[in-house]
């Protein structure tokens, strides 16, 4: 699967703020919320998970977003993916380890991001978001491994 990030050379600038909210919004995870995660068959416990993902993530992008509107910098239009309409009846339990690869992509981009030096608003929040990816990327993959073994619904 190809990276979902998009290049700073057609984001319209490379502001880390900016990448940072290209980078959430375009995910696949921010994808199947925007496209009715209760539509997707699958285990309650994957569309929990995935809620839980998406509600953290949309706490940090309005954050993300509130310092982009006061350093007066036009809010990106992220779009996602055409690939990602296909992904519609598909049982969660094939779509979550794309999730899981995208966490992952994520994570290292927050990384590079949160290093950037400078913008202490940009470092405070992309260690947020990585924080966020690393743990439900874990998360998300134990709970894969619970529902192939069929322990799903018994703690962890």
């Amino acid at each position: 699967m190809a990276s979902l990030s998009v290049p700073a050379s057609l984001s319209g600038g490379t502001d880390p703020l900016v990448r940072l909210v290209e980078t959430l919004e375009s995910s696949p995870a921010m994808y199947l919320a925007d496209s009715g995660l209760a539509s997707y068959p699958g285990a309650a416990e994957l569309r929990v998970a995935l809620g839980t993902l998406v509600a953290e993530q949309r706490d940090v992008l309005a954050r993300a977003a509130n310092v982009i509107a006061d350093r007066e910098l036009p809010l990106p239009q992220a779009a996602f993916p055409i690939a990602f309409t296909a992904w519609h009846d598909v049982d969660l339990r094939h779509l979550v380890p794309r999730v899981i690869e995208s966490l992952k992509r994520q994570a290292a981009e927050f990384t590079t991001l949160a290093g950037a030096g400078g913008d202490a608003a940009a470092g405070d929040l992309a260690g947020r978001a990585r924080e966020i990816a690393d743990r439900h990327a874990e998360q998300l993959a134990g709970l894969l491994m619970r529902l192939r073994a069929g322990l799903a619904g018994r703690p962890a």
